[in-house]
């Protein structure tokens, strides 16, 4: 089974971290999830969910996981401010692992520079920002780009961005 790294922060999408990470670990799959420092609580922005951090970025390396999963709300936003988590991002689409980001979860793709030239989605106000990026941007509940990249838009689309993101791991 996969070891999913989790790049989470206060202000998530509340069901956009709550329903993969079930999804994920109800097919057997780990869940760390990852912020500046382990052991602290982050809250989401519909205050219905809180994460306890398992890892601090600096106490985790890419090589020791199998895929990524960035949540969106405003927590990737605030994470890309941070090269530590934009290097770390960067490090699994440059190993072509598999990622998983949805809804505002390709920021941290647009600024790690990794999304030219990669079909995907995102929430509707950051659509020009990935086109800047250089992504062939769809407007679909999902988008899977080259047996890699699974993105999504929105809330709505959860159950499409589970589906597509658990056939990938299948095939770890």
């Amino acid at each position: 089974m996969a070891k999913i790294a989790t790049l989470i922060t206060n202000m998530f999408e509340d069901s956009e971290y709550t329903e993969p990470a079930k999804a994920f670990q109800d097919a057997g799959h780990e869940v760390v999830t990852i912020e500046k420092e382990s052991g602290k609580e982050v809250k989401g922005k519909q205050e219905k969910a809180k994460v306890r951090i398992d890892k601090g970025i600096d106490e985790v390396r890419a090589e020791d996981f199998d895929a990524l999963f960035i949540p969106g709300g405003f927590s990737p936003d605030q994470l890309r401010a941070d090269e530590r988590f934009v290097q770390f991002a960067k490090s699994f689409m440059d190993a072509k692992k598999p990622v998983f980001a949805i809804c505002h979860g390709p920021q941290l793709l647009i600024t790690s520079k990794t999304l030219e030239g990669r079909d995907a989605t995102g929430y509707k106000s950051i659509r020009v920002d990935m086109e800047y990026a250089g992504a062939n941007y769809a407007d679909k509940e999902v988008v899977v780009c080259q047996n890699q990249l699974v993105t999504s838009r929105q809330p709505d689309d959860i159950p499409a961005f589970n589906r597509e993101s658990l056939k990938l791991l299948e095939q770890l």
